[in-house]
């Protein structure tokens, strides 16, 4: 395994009337923040909330390249991004889910308290296949064919990038002390969004060099 100190190169927020941040995706013009009564849609560039859905937003966020969905209590919901309507709900798969991803047409869910990553079919729910973790997982992306995931677990948070076959790390960021992670999106290549919990914030790290377009 690789151990790195996570790079942190931009902070948006705090933002008005938003106490917690429990989820992040990415859309390719807007990134969204799920922050309980709501999905905020931020300018990546200006850092500027310029839309806002009125959806329960609790927990995990993900983008299929048309659809939001939305981690809500016991529902995983698929929201339009331009009306908010919700157009479908599915179970969500256990009881501490956190963490929401898109990848290879399946949602991968991550589970905070059983510490795994769960593939599930978008259509049903199904549960497709587990990964396991050793630490509590707080946030999931794919990007370039790797799976990462964050954690939050006794006040220290790192962002892992982990080989799906066999759940070994590969390579871990650290975060700076104080510094938690609540939700995980990639910008699709260089950067990812990091969900910043209770401070209302999301913060942007450096995706490290050298794993930057491989497998």
């Amino acid at each position: 395994m690789t151990t790195l100190q996570a790079e942190i190169i931009r902070e948006y927020g705090p933002f008005p009337n938003v106490k917690n941040v429990g989820g992040v995706t990415f859309d390719g013009t807007h990134l969204w923040a799920a922050v309980g009564d709501r999905l905020l849609g931020i300018d990546p560039a200006t850092g500027a909330p310029v839309k806002a859905l009125d959806v329960p937003a609790h927990a995990g966020t993900a983008f299929d390249g048309r659809h939001l969905y939305q981690i809500a209590e016991k529902l995983i919901q698929k929201v339009d991004p331009h009306t908010g309507q919700v157009v479908s709900t599915i179970p969500v798969p256990g009881e501490t889910n956190s963490g929401l991803a898109w990848a290879e047409g399946s949602l991968w869910v991550g589970q905070y308290r059983d510490r795994t990553i769960v593939q599930v079919d978008p259509a049903t729910g199904k549960v497709l296949r587990t990964i396991r973790s050793d630490r509590f997982v707080t946030g999931v992306t794919w990007v370039d064919g790797e799976l990462w995931h964050g954690t939050w677990e006794n006040e220290e948070s790192e962002l892992r990038h982990l080989d799906p076959d066999t759940g070994d790390v590969l390579t871990s960021l650290q975060m700076p002390e104080g510094i938690n992670v609540s939700g995980l999106e990639s910008n699709g290549s260089d950067a990812f969004f990091v969900g910043g919990g209770g401070k209302g914030v999301v913060r942007v790290v450096r995706r490290p060099k050298r794993a930057a377009g491989a497998r």
